[in-house]
Parts: C-alpha cells; sequence; structure tokens
C-alpha cells in the first residue's frame, strides 16, 4: 500500500518541495494551508489528482489540526508520516513586534508541531511511521532579539522531547535544520541576505526524503544543513 504523509504548511516553498518529492516516489501526499487559492493552484500544478489531498486551516488550531489528520486517515485509512513545516518570521526584533503577531508565530512555529505530533501519534505508532520538524539553524544559536530564532530553540527540544516519548514505540523522529533557504519565507523580511548563499527548498526537501526513507530500525534524528559559505 502506498505510505500516506501529512505536511503542514505545504503549498509553497520546503513543504511544496517535499510535497512534490514524496508525490514522485510514490507517497499519498496531504497537505495544509491557510489559502485555498495557493492549495488548489498546487494541487493543479503536480497533476497529482487523487494523490494529492489539500486542507484548507491553521497549523496553530487545535481543531484544524485534528480535523486535518482525521481527515487524512478517513480519506486513506492511514498514516505514515507527518512533518511539521508550516512556520514563519517576523521583521525586525522582539522590541518592536506587533504582540498580536508574537503570538500568531508562537502558536504556529512552536504549539502547530506539538499538536499535529499529539493527533497523529495514535496513527503513527500503528505504522511505525515518523515525525519531521522543520527547524532551522537559528534554533541552534542566538541572534539578539530574534524570537524567531526562540520559537526554533523550542521546536528543537520538542523534536528530542518526542524522541524520547515515542523511542519505544519504534516511531522515528527527525529535525531538520535548514540554514539559509531560498523562499518566500523572506519576502516579509526585505528579501534574503545580500549575497548570501542559500539553499533551495528542493535541497532541502532531499534532506528530509533521506529521513523518510531509512529503513525500518532506523532513526535519523538530527540533520543540520547550510549552504556551503554561511558562516552562522
Amino acid at each position: 500500500m502506498e505510505p500516506v504523509t501529512l505536511i503542514t504548511g505545504g503549498s509553497s516553498g520546503i513543504g511544496a518541495a517535499t510535497a512534490r518529492v514524496l508525490l514522485k516516489q510514490g507517497h499519498r501526499v496531504a497537505i495544509t494551508g491557510r489559502d485555498a487559492d495557493r492549495l488548489a493552484a498546487f494541487a493543479t500544478s503536480t497533476g497529482a489528482g487523487e494523490r494529492l489531498l489539500t486542507i484548507t486551516g491553521d497549523a496553530g488550531d487545535e481543531s484544524h489540526v485534528a480535523a486535518a489528520v482525521r481527515q487524512v486517515v478517513g480519506s486513506w485509512g492511514r498514516l505514515d508520516t507527518v512533518i511539521a513545516n508550516a512556520g514563519f518570521s517576523l521583521p525586525g526584533t522582539l522590541e518592536d513586534h506587533d504582540p498580536a503577531a508574537m503570538r500568531a508565530m508562537v502558536l504556529t512555529n512552536i504549539l502547530g508541531p506539538a499538536l499535529l505530533v499529539r493527533e497523529a501519534l495514535p496513527h503513527l505508532r500503528k505504522s511505525k511511521g515518523r515525525i519531521v520538524i522543520v527547524g532551522s539553524v537559528a534554533g541552534t544559536r542566538n541572534t539578539p532579539g530574534n524570537l524567531y530564532s526562540v520559537t526554533k530553540w523550542a521546536a528543537h527540544a520538542l523534536a528530542e522531547n518526542v524522541r524520547l516519548l515515542v523511542a519505544k514505540d519504534r516511531v522515528g523522529v527527525t529535525l531538520v535544520a535548514p540554514g539559509v533557504v531560498d523562499t518566500s519565507f523572506w519576502d516579509d523580511r526585505g528579501g534574503s541576505p545580500a549575497a548570501a548563499p542559500t539553499l533551495t527548498a528542493e535541497q532541502v526537501a532531499e534532506a528530509i526524503l533521506f529521513a523518510v526513507n531509512q529503513p525500518e530500525g532506523v532513526d535519523i534524528n538530527h540533520l543540520v544543513m547550510r549552504p556551503a559559505g554561511q558562516v552562522n
């Protein structure tokens, strides 16, 4: 039977690139996102038909996450992999962030992956599946006033916390922490750093695929990747 994967924030960037490589490999893939039009456009671009399920919802809302997991399992009868990819950053520092935007970022970047794990675990225990949490190099080093970095430190802690929880169940847990990636993530921040080396979303997707494709009994836990030339 074709493996089934659910990706949050899957209509663009790393999530979309990961959906494409998994579809190419033969997975059935469900992606979530807030923008129904963007989800529909991505679905059309893949030509995947019934092998791709698009679900409109907020990755930081418990009812939306629970509904997404129910829909995937109800449609395809199983769940093998979840990829907690949804996340965003804010321009500036915490001194000038809008508090409502700060709250939204914390809910999406920290609560979102935790909710996905919570809802998916009963199904992943049955399938001996895998959890992938997309972190960041920003979660391994501090930048002054960078609240996004704080959320990624928390996501990294969540990955290890969950690994300890599910190791006995033979559920794999992988934290993928990329450096600067050339995606729309940077649009609200005035573009990626000038002349900075960057990874592509497709390169990060291949790293995620590497973790997902490990044979039974092998669990890749922590992948940090930077474009050659990125110092920090």
